[in-house]
């Protein structure tokens, strides 16, 4: 989306062009044709080919807008437990390939559950204290 708009009233004078500080206006004749040109990093929105256009060609209200464009779409990746939104489908592929396994989709909170259990059955030593169904949520008592 282009933000620099000129309507129907510009004659090409280039009055914008040869007044335009920051060198984002330019233009090209070719055949028959006469094309204004605008580059978007360059421009610094001062607004001044609004002020210099004698016709009221430029509008410049579009430079200010600061809209959202969207740029790409990708399909997303929810947490298995409560349907958080975590990543991109495209993001959790290059991990998978890069790490070598399959990444666990779920988000910070359901991660640290899930850490626990996985470290319960990482250290079993500590977890017997004499039983096999030694409960974890529970303080020792000394």
């Amino acid at each position: 989306m282009s933000f620099f708009h000129v309507n129907e009233r510009c004659n090409g004078c280039l009055s914008c062009v040869q007044n335009c500080p920051a060198s984002a206006l330019d233009y090209s004749d070719q055949e028959n044709r006469r094309k204004l040109l605008h580059n978007m990093s360059l421009c610094a929105r001062c607004g001044n080919c609004w002020r210099v256009c004698p016709q009221g060609a430029v509008e410049f209200k579009d430079l200010l807008k600061g809209e959202w464009d969207e740029v790409a779409t990708m399909n997303l990746v929810r947490c298995t437990a409560c349907g958080a939104s975590l990543y991109s489908q495209e993001l959790k592929e290059s991990l998978a390939k890069k790490l070598d396994y399959q990444v666990e989709t779920l988000c910070p909170e359901h991660r640290k559950t899930n850490e626990l259990s996985v470290w319960r059955r990482l250290s079993p030593a500590k977890a017997v204290k004499g039983s096999s169904d030694y409960d974890y949520g529970k303080p020792e008592t000394f």
